[in-house]
């Protein structure tokens, strides 16, 4: 069970409750409860525990010590103990198995319990009926908190949200008082009192809030000649995948004038003649809705595409080097000057209601600035991997189409059309340049 909650809504005598039920109903049962920092474990949390076990009708049963809570009669097989959420100290959370029982976890202001205690926690849930309970305020919106409570990993556990506002126990004078000051829009009270995450996260570098809207949005078309831009972030196999994504001004909502996305599974980027021949098939197309005005490719692994598809005539395919200088003077290199540049087109722009995949690359990467430099910076993918993110590759893909300006496409005249036919000696089926030229 997760609860996102807002401010003194009685987490920890709840958290004491359900300690007392499991140790009073559940012999041998072995518990660990830890918080997201030592001083609210010991003061808080473990204070709390310990105060109602004393008051319990089975408190008799049992030792209330500083360093656990030990039955009677079979201390080292029925006990619940605090263990401070330090990621070196997260080995201690492994190793708690009961078979004929029940393994429990607690974690109290659990969004700032590092990642690696709640991966190490998870092996302590394969046997017997375990348990795990998990709430806090929201603090971030990244980490296994914010996915058990509002991502990916929601629909795995009984998730719920708490307002401060609903409860009888929370001052609501002083709620009122934060709404006035703070804004009910802002990430104070947001997280103090109505228990969502922060619209944006310490790290994040384009927030949550800006990526909803875009979705929400429909599309907008602004000239009817606005040019149809792909970016091609390329695989080096893997987990990465090899994507194509498109735009049309402010459009990249899938749809009649922006085509889908291409996705290729990295381990499918070996056989790079098939992913040619799709790229070819993008840049062949003619159809006024689909014909490319000009494709941007990292060049980390897409230099070799680049290179054959230029071989086969298609000049309008350019290179970019993430690490290459910014034309932007306050972004550290090309990638931050393209992400900045989605940043601030994102606010009009509109990408699809459904496209969980690419909403959550955009919100993904952090970003620092240089106290030297005091350039911007994008977070590196290996750092991002650390950290539990996967390669941001539809956003990369995205972030490809604002490489450089591309103008207007102009409609063809019946005197272009007659000169280029010329130009190819009579048959359109001929390379520029025959005979009678």
């Amino acid at each position: 069970m997760a609860i996102a909650s807002g401010h003194g809504t009685g987490k920890s005598a709840m958290g004491a409750w359900l300690t007392n039920w499991i140790l009073s109903t559940r012999p041998d049962s072995l518990g660990t409860v830890t918080a997201g920092t030592w001083k609210q474990l010991e003061t808080r949390t473990w204070a709390a525990i310990q105060r109602w076990t004393r008051l319990c009708i089975t408190g008799h049963w049992f030792h209330v010590q500083a360093n656990g809570i030990f039955h009677k009669g079979r201390p080292k097989a029925w006990n619940v103990t605090p263990q401070t959420c330090k990621e070196e100290n997260a080995q201690a959370f492994a190793g708690q198995h009961a078979l004929t029982s029940t393994s429990w976890y607690m974690f109290d202001e659990a969004s700032l319990v590092p990642d690696k205690v709640w991966e190490v926690a998870q092996g302590g849930l394969t046997d017997g009926q375990p348990m795990w309970f998990a709430w806090g305020q929201p603090e971030r919106n990244s980490g296994k908190f914010f996915e058990v409570t509002s991502g990916k990993l929601r629909k795995e556990w009984m998730s719920r949200r708490f307002d401060s506002r609903s409860s009888r126990l929370t001052n609501k004078d002083e709620i009122e008082e934060w709404r006035q000051t703070y804004g009910e829009d802002s990430d104070y009270f947001r997280v103090r009192v109505m228990g969502l995450p922060p619209a944006q996260d310490e790290l994040q570098f384009i927030d949550s809030a800006r990526i909803k809207a875009a979705q929400q949005r429909e599309a907008v078309v602004t000239f009817d000649d606005e040019p149809l831009i792909a970016g091609f972030d390329a695989s080096g196999g893997g987990k990465a995948w090899a994507v194509i994504r498109f735009r049309r001004g402010l459009d990249a909502r899938p749809g009649p004038r922006v085509p889908a996305p291409i996705r290729v599974p990295g381990e499918q980027t070996r056989d790079r003649n098939a992913l040619i021949a799709k790229l070819a098939g993008v840049m062949r197309d003619e159809h006024p809705d689909r014909k490319v005005a000009a494709m941007f490719v990292d060049s980390a692994f897409g230099a070799p595409y680049v290179e054959r598809l230029h071989v086969l005539g298609y000049s309008n395919v350019i290179e970019v080097t993430f690490g290459a200088p910014s034309p932007d003077r306050h972004m550290g290199n090309m990638r931050a000057y393209m992400w900045n540049a989605m940043k601030e087109w994102l606010p009009k722009g509109a990408i699809g209601p459904a496209d969980d995949r690419l909403a959550i690359d955009l919100g993904a990467p952090g970003a620092t600035v240089k106290e030297k430099t005091g350039k911007l910076f994008l977070e590196s993918k290996a750092e991002m991997q650390a950290r539990g993110f996967d390669s941001p590759d539809d956003g990369d893909a995205l972030a490809l189409t604002f490489a450089q300006h591309v103008g207007p496409v102009e409609p063809k005249d019946e005197e272009d059309e007659e000169e280029q036919f010329l130009q190819m000696g009579g048959n359109f089926g001929a390379r520029p340049g025959g005979w009678m030229r």
